[in-house]
C-alpha cells in the first residue's frame, strides 16, 4: 500500500518552537514540546498512584498518551497566557472554540485511516473525565515545578504565579496529587550532587 503524504508530524515538531509563559521573563525558557513530555510523565505517575494506593482502575498508558498531546493544538494557536485566557468569560469562550477548530484541523492533516485513532488523543471532548483530571493536575503540577524551578533562580517574576498554582493544587483536592507532591516534587528541587547524596 502506498502512503499517504502527510504534514501531521512536521506540525508536530515544531511544538519545540512554541514558548510557555510568554508575559513572564524567564530564568529558563520552557517550550511546549518539553512541557508535554512532562505533564505525560506526571499524569502517568498520577494514575498509577491513584491505581495502586486510592483504588482507581485508570488506564495509566492511555491517559499518558492523552497527555503528551494535551497542548498540541497550540502548534497553531500558540501559547495563550493563563492570566489572558481567563481574562473574561468572552475571551475563554472565544479561545475553547478557537482550539476546537485547531483540534480539527490537526486531525484533518491525518490520512483518513488513521484519524479516528488520533481523535480520542487530540480532542479533548472526547477524553473521558477521570483522564481529564488526572492531566489537569499533571498540567498544573508541571507549572507548579516550573515556578518552583523560577524562584530557585532568583526570578520573583513567578511569586504570585507560583502561590496561586499552589492553592489551586490544594483545591482539586486528589489523593494523588497530595501523594505525588509529598513523594516527588521536593527532590524535584535539588541540584545534582543533592541528588546523588540522597540516592
Amino acid at each position: 500500500m502506498t502512503a499517504i503524504a502527510s504534514s501531521f508530524h512536521a506540525y508536530l515538531r515544531r511544538l519545540r518552537w512554541i514558548k510557555r509563559w510568554g508575559l513572564k521573563r524567564n530564568a529558563h525558557e520552557e517550550n511546549v514540546m518539553e512541557h508535554s513530555w512532562e505533564v505525560a510523565v506526571i499524569a502517568h505517575t498520577l494514575a498509577l498512584i491513584k491505581n495502586r494506593y486510592f483504588d482507581g482502575t485508570l488506564d495509566a498508558n492511555a491517559i499518558a498518551a492523552a497527555a503528551l498531546y494535551h497542548d498540541v493544538t497550540e502548534v497553531i494557536t500558540g501559547d495563550l497566557p493563563t492570566p489572558v485566557k481567563y481574562h473574561s468569560p468572552e475571551i475563554l469562550d472565544a479561545y475553547k472554540r478557537l482550539e476546537s477548530q485547531a483540534e480539527h484541523a490537526l486531525l484533518k492533516l491525518l490520512p483518513d485511516a488513521l484519524q479516528a485513532d488520533f481523535e480520542p488523543l487530540i480532542s479533548h471532548e472526547r477524553l473521558p473525565e477521570a483522564h481529564r483530571h488526572i492531566i489537569k493536575a499533571a498540567d498544573k503540577i508541571s507549572a507548579y515545578l516550573k515556578c518552583q524551578a523560577e524562584l530557585k533562580a532568583g526570578n520573583q517574576e513567578f511569586e504570585l504565579a507560583a502561590r496561586q498554582i499552589a492553592d489551586d493544587l490544594t483545591r482539586l483536592s486528589q489523593p494523588e496529587v497530595v501523594f505525588f507532591m509529598q513523594a516527588f516534587a521536593p527532590s524535584c528541587g535539588l541540584t545534582l550532587d543533592g541528588l546523588m547524596q540522597i540516592s
